[in-house]
């Protein structure tokens, strides 16, 4: 298996503005098949500052299984130069879940509309993330 660096890109500023401005949005959304941040809800079950304890435990089993290398999370304005090139290139809208293996660039693993359908349950993210990884291995290069 290949050793993916996964991004789950929040769509939230990691700031104290942006904190505040993601709570309104989740207070105020009344639409819950288009939630504020489907990522933040998996991994942070929503408004909570910390990550969730069901998250940490499912993001461990998963990088211990070797499914990826590591995990990052990052926020919209925490993205470096060759992240922020990559999802400005490709018009991509917030949040998603891209994987980059070493040497290639980066693959759209997930969307807004993907993550959504989680409904924040990170076991059930986390076994499509590591279908989706597998199947990458299997011939199409992530």
């Amino acid at each position: 298996m290949a050793q993916h660096t996964v991004y789950i890109l929040y769509n939230a500023d990691a700031s104290v503005m942006g904190k505040l401005s993601y709570g309104y949005r989740k207070l105020t959304n009344k639409n819950p098949d288009k939630p504020a941040c489907a990522a933040c809800d998996i991994t942070h079950a929503g408004l909570h500052l910390d990550e969730t304890a069901q998250w940490k435990s499912a993001k461990a089993d998963f990088i211990s299984s070797g499914a990826a290398k590591e995990i990052k999370q990052l926020h919209r304005d925490e993205l470096d130069k060759e992240t922020k090139g990559f999802v400005q290139s490709q018009e991509l809208q917030f949040p998603m879940v891209l994987a980059q293996s070493e040497g290639s660039g980066f693959k759209v693993l997930m969307d807004n509309q993907k993550l959504s359908g989680f409904k924040g349950d990170p076991q059930t993210f986390m076994k499509s993330l590591r279908e989706i990884l597998a199947e990458g291995d299997g011939g199409e290069r992530l």
